[in-house]
């Protein structure tokens, strides 16, 4: 059994007619039974529509977790794991974040970066992994993207420079595209390694990352 002083609350709502949420309602059932969720509320959003409406929820079923909100059917081993995470001293983003692309909620990770800058750093960890699925991959581009000449972004710095160095050619790539969106004069110094590297790829984009950060060089 997990430390209840540590385990999450949930929220789910189900609607009338709806074939999933039996399903989800008893894993969570079972999961306060075994103390891994502290409380759970349900709520019957035909009954209480402003219910839905409050939480911007479309459909059921819709389950929150601690932090992690998710929409649809949801495997008790699934609800299982993401209530285990929530029930950590400090909570991991990075699965959930990377979650959250694969289903292209970007404007969900986005909103949640900007609002915690180490969230953005967990999910260049994801960028890092070489088993990161393409879809979220590119999510964290976007992402980066996005935020490029923010704050935010800017404290993704020094972890894009770490990649600089990293064995596969695809992350050193990466990190120095990113790093011209947004980088400083200390990442224009470390790019320049990068255009003698072994990889045209790689040569290619630290020379442009370079170019981009000082356009009249």
């Amino acid at each position: 059994m997990s430390n209840s002083a540590h385990s999450p609350d949930a929220l789910l709502l189900i609607a009338t007619g709806c074939a999933h949420c039996p399903q989800v309602l008893a894993a969570l059932s079972e999961l306060v039974k075994e103390g891994r969720i502290g409380r759970l509320e349900v709520i019957n959003i035909v009954q209480r529509p402003e219910a839905a409406q409050a939480l911007g929820v479309r459909s059921a079923p819709w389950t929150r977790i601690g932090e992690y909100e998710f929409t649809g059917l949801q495997s008790a081993a699934e609800l299982r794991r993401w209530a285990e995470q929530a029930a950590a001293a400090e909570p991991q983003q990075g699965d959930y974040l990377a979650r959250l692309l694969e289903e292209q909620e970007l404007e969900r990770v986005t909103e949640r970066v900007r609002a915690d800058a180490k969230a953005l750093i967990e999910l260049i960890d994801k960028l890092a992994d070489a088993e990161t699925p393409l879809a979220v991959r590119i999510g964290i581009g976007a992402v980066l993207e996005d935020l490029a000449g923010s704050d935010i972004g800017r404290a993704a710095q020094p972890r894009l420079l770490e990649l600089l160095g990293h064995e596969d050619a695809r992350m050193r790539a990466d990190a120095a595209h990113f790093l011209g969106l947004a980088g400083d004069a200390e990442a224009r110094a470390a790019l320049a390694p990068l255009t003698q590297d072994p990889d045209p790829q790689v040569r290619e984009i630290a020379t442009e990352a370079r170019e981009a950060l000082n356009p009249e060089d």
